[in-house]
């Protein structure tokens, strides 16, 4: 719909890493790392485990959620692997780099009760990851992507577009960096009365599919009791907004509206608040709803799991494709079906902004990416203890080195793929 006006305002949202859906994010991916790491360092030790079993890290399986709420902490859900991790050491160290570390923020990392009720992963489950379909009828061959399947079936969604130097929708990537901002000037001590559960929302204006400046801002965050509404407003327009939006860029329009704290009070925050739980910020991780979303959550899951991995891999194809010139905008649907490992299907929609023909594009990236789960994680290199970093403030438009799928290391094969020089 938005795509037939000349003119139009889209909003996305973030939060801090202390709202408590966050927490439990972080929380869950810092034991998917924990697990992840130990794995790994008894492989190299040749450790073998009472049942025969030697440890390796291909085959941790992982499938973590947490829920947070008043004083309590409760982490559950699948893991395979031959390593033990401290869970309640683990939740403490979060809640305590979050800044959730005295009694009067609402959460207290060291009086906080945790219940760990983690069991086994299903060997039905297992089954055909361990051994794909294809393998399983004789259809694999020698190539050993064909022997692993997808973790479950679904389908995931990859974006990008040419709206800012990192490829991603400009009112995600701002609310992202509002998001941080405000974290970072509550840990320097800029403004020591903030507390950490947040949220920021940005709404910009498009003039004929383009963005042109931001019409209004929303900042909410949980603050000390003495604070006075005024004075905070002014001090987080000083220090976060304007900075933000100097540092990108990006022009706020003359008539913009800039809300902090609407309902005028937020002294109750975090997980006393409102309780949390892995998984329910998908937008917020992903493209802010400018791009379309398949339902899966990322945190706690592990590169089976194609909720993740693929939507990681849809990412990279989206982000070459725009970075090669061949889009301004690119949208990749990827699908799978348990225990499969070829992808059932794959879309490439460029709406109307190619440069080339669409399935020129499409064939390209057949060419390019090989899209079985077992090949996605060698190709980004997933079996590493990186997922906590991604766990706050978005899963794509951040080019930190372990973020693999924010490379544009393909677009010159794409470019040649497509016939261009």
């Amino acid at each position: 719909m938005a795509e037939e006006c000349s003119t139009y305002l889209f909003t996305s949202e973030s939060v801090t890493e202390g709202h408590p859906d966050k927490v439990c994010d972080q929380i869950s991916d810092a034991v998917l790392d924990a697990i992840l790491a130990k794995e790994t360092e008894l492989a190299a030790a040749g450790y073998i485990a009472p049942n025969g079993q030697p440890a390796d890290p291909a085959q941790v399986r992982c499938a973590c959620e947490t829920l947070a709420t008043t004083g309590m902490v409760f982490v559950t859900g699948e893991i395979r692997t031959q390593a033990y991790v401290d869970v309640p050491g683990i939740v403490r160290e979060v809640l305590r780099d979050i800044g959730y570390d005295r009694a009067k923020y609402g959460f207290d990392c060291e009086t906080c009760g945790v219940i760990n009720a983690i069991h086994e992963q299903s060997p039905d489950i297992a089954l055909g990851v361990d051994t794909s379909w294809e393998a399983q009828h004789g259809c694999a061959g020698d190539d050993p992507y064909d022997a692993v399947g997808a973790g479950d079936q679904g389908m995931v969604f990859g974006y990008a577009c040419n709206e800012t130097k990192t490829l991603m929708p400009l009112p995600i990537y701002l609310a992202h960096r509002l998001a941080e901002r405000l974290a970072a000037v509550r840990k320097d001590g800029t403004m020591p009365y903030l507390r950490p559960d947040g949220k920021t929302q940005v709404s910009v204006r498009y003039v004929d599919g383009r963005p042109t400046c931001v019409e209004k801002v929303v900042v909410s965050t949980q603050h000390a009791d003495d604070v006075e509404h005024a004075s905070l407003k002014a001090a987080l327009v000083e220090h976060v907004v304007e900075p933000v939006l100097a540092a990108e860029g990006v022009e706020l329009a003359d008539d913009a509206e800039i809300h902090v704290n609407p309902t005028g009070r937020f002294v109750i925050g975090g997980p006393m608040g409102d309780a949390g739980l892995t998984g329910r910020k998908i937008i917020v991780d992903t493209y802010g709803g400018m791009g379309r979303h398949g339902g899966g959550a990322f945190s706690g899951k592990d590169c089976t799991k194609v909720d993740r991995s693929a939507a990681y891999a849809a990412r990279w194809v989206a982000k070459n494709v725009v970075a090669a010139g061949l889009a301004d905008r690119c949208e990749i649907q990827v699908a799978y079906a348990i225990g499969m490992a070829r992808p059932v299907s794959v879309m490439v929609e460029t709406f109307g902004t190619n440069k080339v023909d669409e399935a020129a594009i499409e064939r390209a990236v057949g060419e390019v990416f090989d899209l079985r789960p077992a090949a996605i994680v060698d190709g980004l290199e997933l079996r590493r203890p990186i997922y906590r970093k991604t766990a706050a403030y978005g899963h794509f438009g951040r080019e930190l080195p372990e973020f693999t799928w924010e490379r544009t290391d393909k677009a010159d094969e794409l470019r040649r793929a497509c016939g261009l020089a």
